[in-house]
């Protein structure tokens, strides 16, 4: 009788050491509705004209560019790659809007989502819910901070810190780290390669409410182009609106979207 309650109050005190916030976001995966529309229902009901094509099966990976030695990460704002397809990332706004989750699911869309602890802590049932629809988790750092002259081991603690922290909830070690601001230098590059990230992704063409703007003043979009549906000050464009306007335009360029990390 002893030995069996010392198993029950084991048990229960594994329990109780889990983590709420992360006991919520698992209860909150698990209750994701996963069938939804038929792909013949989905894309009208999201007001698409047509169905997104398919990816290709094979992608065509090309060499690209590195930055600096063979050592370091390289850093992308696009993909090359003949394939037709262009790659929809998103950072830590993603949670302003909990229908996106709905889009992402019935529309099968690859996305990457770039997060900060602290967005994760603050809405862990949200992106559970996305991971559950197969939104891959990547690597923004742990607090946000402008990584450019920090020292080496600010910029690890950093970096490597929100990768635990990602591996932790989501199960899969991330490979991408988004500087944020966009600023990083030779230290980041050297910090992120110590901490197990592959490369390092800006965006070719951003999407915000006053359309889709472009970083290098092109005036379309690409195949292999990395594009950031970015989170406004608040506005009666909705994330879910925002996406939608950039599907139609990568439906009219003759592209679909496809899997950031099949390609990195």
């Amino acid at each position: 009788m002893a030995a069996v309650l010392a198993s029950v109050l084991l048990l229960t005190g594994c329990a109780q050491s889990v983590d709420p916030i992360e006991r919520l976001g698992k209860k909150a995966a698990e209750r994701v509705h996963r069938s939804g529309p038929s792909p013949d229902q989905a894309y009208r009901r999201w007001g698409l004209t047509a169905p997104l094509a398919a990816p290709p099966r094979h992608p065509v990976r090309l060499l690209s560019a590195r930055t600096g030695s063979a050592s370091v990460p390289p850093v992308v704002d696009r993909v090359d790659t003949t394939d037709k397809v262009v790659f929809l990332t998103y950072d830590d706004g993603a949670a302003q809007d909990p229908r996106f989750v709905d889009m992402v699911r019935d529309l099968h869309l690859p996305v990457s989502l770039f997060l900060t602890e602290s967005a994760v802590a603050t809405a862990a049932g949200h992106y559970a819910r996305l991971h559950a629809t197969g939104a891959v988790a990547e690597n923004r750092t742990l607090d946000h901070p402008t990584l450019r002259g920090l020292p080496y081991t600010g910029q690890r603690a950093e970096i490597c810190a929100e990768q635990d922290r990602l591996t932790s909830r989501f199960g899969t070690r991330p490979r991408l780290l988004r500087p944020p601001h966009r600023a990083y230098d030779r230290t980041t590059l050297r910090a992120a390669a110590d901490c197990g990230v592959s490369t390092l992704v800006l965006w070719r063409a951003a999407m915000t409410s006053r359309g889709l703007t472009y970083t290098r003043g092109e005036q379309r979009l690409r195949p292999g182009d990395v594009v950031l549906v970015g989170p406004d000050t608040p506005t009666a464009h909705t994330l879910r609106d925002r996406t939608l306007r950039l599907l139609h335009r990568v439906q009219k360029r003759g592209l679909t979207v496809g899997r950031l990390e099949d390609y990195l």
